[in-house]
């Protein structure tokens, strides 16, 4: 692992992407630093950490879109197939590079909140915590970003996909007040999703018969809870669904000065998932 981690790090900065995106982000950084903090009084860094985050999901795409789709394009990774390596340890290198790529730009940040502190009021507590929960959170769009680019071998379908992917999770908290609050509207969307949990397992394991057991029991259940309570249905995927806004642990440590733990929890568990799942999708393709 150690040897691929060197190797696409040095990849990195051979060819100008790494310095590139390293720059772009820490100059946009600045000039909202400028406009919020120095000009504007605000003595928040957190504030444009919030104001970056659309930058954030240009340039996470561009970081992770080569990762696999550009080796897979140009057949080289039958290199990596066939290696002595585990898969593990090559999709844990080349993760772990792409994240070393993000952290130097937020080393840099880490002196805005001592030059606000130097010119008046800081809160370097909320700063330093919210500056953790954006690493964080961009660690989670690159484990995301490396999947969609371990599906394709076009560099720019899997930037397109992980940025509509990291876009629905930044407006995550937003997309589900449009979600139906009562229980036959919340019944219909369930099954919906049943059918469609059925049609992918059935897809996946080449067996129709197992994804109509699951499409079976899974509407059986919800019907007979619905029988039996259907208060329960109010508001449920709202409730569910909130559970799994990634986003929520920069907001409470940015705007409401709360350590999210579970946040964090929930970030690190999203990582985690992605890593594997891009190791099951070269893991796939290398026995296909």
């Amino acid at each position: 692992m150690k040897a691929i981690y060197k190797k696409e790090l040095s990849a990195f900065f051979r060819s100008m992407t790494g310095y590139a995106l390293i720059a772009f982000l820490t100059t946009f950084t600045g000039i909202y630093f400028m406009i919020y903090n120095l000009n504007q009084g605000y003595p928040y860094f957190s504030y444009t950490l919030s104001a970056i985050m659309l930058v954030l999901l240009v340039l996470i795409p561009v970081l992770t879109m080569r990762s696999f789709a550009e080796e897979r394009k140009s057949k080289t990774d039958q290199l990596l197939l066939t290696s002595p390596v585990k898969l593990s340890r090559i999709v844990l290198g080349k993760y772990l590079a792409m994240a070393t790529v993000f952290f130097v730009p937020n080393v840099i940040f880490c002196f805005f909140p001592l030059i606000i502190k130097a010119q008046g009021t800081a809160y370097l507590r909320t700063d330093y915590a919210s500056l953790l929960q954006f690493f964080l959170l961009g660690c989670v769009f690159i484990a995301i970003g490396m999947f969609f680019s371990s599906l394709t071998e076009s560099p720019i379908i899997a930037a397109v996909s992980t940025f509509a992917a990291t876009l629905v999770l930044y407006i995550w908290e937003y997309l589900l007040d449009y979600l139906p609050q009562g229980a036959a509207g919340n019944f219909i969307v369930i099954l919906l999703l049943c059918v469609g949990a059925a049609v992918w397992i059935g897809y996946i394991t080449k067996n129709r018969f197992l994804g109509g057991a699951v499409a079976f029991v899974t509407i059986a259940a919800s019907a007979v809870f619905l029988v039996v309570d259907s208060s329960a249905f109010e508001g449920l995927l709202q409730n569910v669904l909130d559970n799994l806004n990634v986003s929520a642990a920069f907001n409470n440590a940015a705007f409401n000065n709360i350590f999210d733990v579970p946040g964090t929890v929930l970030q690190l568990t999203f990582i985690g998932v992605f890593v594997f799942l891009t190791i099951q999708s070269i893991e796939k393709r290398r026995w296909s």
